[in-house]
């Protein structure tokens, strides 16, 4: 299954040249943060922050995407200056000591400025500028790529590929008219942001239809609560093995991108997965 288009062949992130469709990249989760939902959280502890990033790239990440507020549903939001100090020490410690790129999740225009400022090569908005437009100039000035999410936790979905489709065309479309040059975009279909399980599923299953947008496809499924849901609502640290059997999947349907917690695992599993789909080099 060839995922080759030659629409967005490459992108540079920080000093990084990602080279689409030859492999699956990993992007490792980094939540500074004392709520996230599967209790990986390293709260206002930067030392603790930079040894888990240098676990991760030992076992095969691409990317550390640094977040400082929980998207888990329900989680209460926090302000702007309680996100930059959780967030941005961080930042500035790991892109100091590891030359890996950081990206930022968040949506908020300050904390990103102030992150891409510290380091960060890449902006993480999971609510696909819908929250904050002013993300995509950010981006486009700044010449750093940024990944736009569909969410319907505003607007619940019927046809889930078609609502995901229009949506990061909506997105992608903001993007372009901010600036951002089209070979810095990445999309994410959202998996668990306001979507059913028989919907998430939907997703995973058809995930090469978004393909027709024509860029990079980031997909994380990691830990999700349709994982928990299907093996018979297990706990986030209990679904490794449900996930990388999202990963799997999702890379023969298209992935580029895999959002994980377990690096290791997943970077395996990607390998693996990309000597079937991709074809195998040594």
């Amino acid at each position: 299954m060839d995922h080759n288009l030659e629409t967005y062949a490459t992108t540079r992130i920080g000093s990084r040249y990602f080279l689409w469709g030859e492999r699956t990249y990993i992007m490792g989760i980094l939540n500074v943060t004392p709520d996230s939902f599967s209790g990986d959280g390293v709260y206002l502890d930067t030392e603790t922050a930079l040894d888990q990033a240098k676990k991760m790239i030992a076992e095969g990440a691409d990317i550390i995407d640094i977040g400082g507020e929980s998207t888990r549903p329900g989680a209460p939001g926090i302000t702007v200056e309680e996100e930059l100090a959780r967030v941005i020490p961080v930042i500035q410690r790991l892109s100091s000591e590891i030359d890996l790129p950081i990206s930022i999740d968040t949506y908020k225009f300050e904390v990103a400025e102030a992150a891409v400022k510290a380091g960060a090569a890449m902006i993480n908005d999971v609510w696909g500028l819908k929250r904050d437009p002013r993300l995509a100039a950010l981006a486009a000035s700044s010449n750093v790529p940024i990944i736009l999410t569909s969410s319907q936790r505003d607007e619940p979905a019927v046809d889930i590929i078609s609502a995901v489709i229009a949506d990061l065309r909506r997105a992608i479309e903001v993007a372009l008219a901010s600036g951002v040059a089209p070979g810095k975009i990445i999309v994410d279909p959202g998996f668990g942001f306001g979507k059913t399980v028989a919907q998430n599923l939907a997703l995973l299953r058809r995930l090469d239809e978004l393909k027709v947008l024509g860029k990079p496809l980031l997909l994380g499924t990691s830990r999700k609560s349709t994982i928990g849901k299907v093996l018979g609502d297990v706990e986030p640290k209990e679904r490794l093995f449900g996930t990388v059997a999202t990963t799997a999947i999702g890379i023969m349907n298209g992935a580029d991108i895999i959002r994980v917690h377990d690096v290791k695992e997943n970077a395996q599993t990607a390998k693996m997965t990309d000597a079937v789909a991709r074809g195998f080099h040594v």
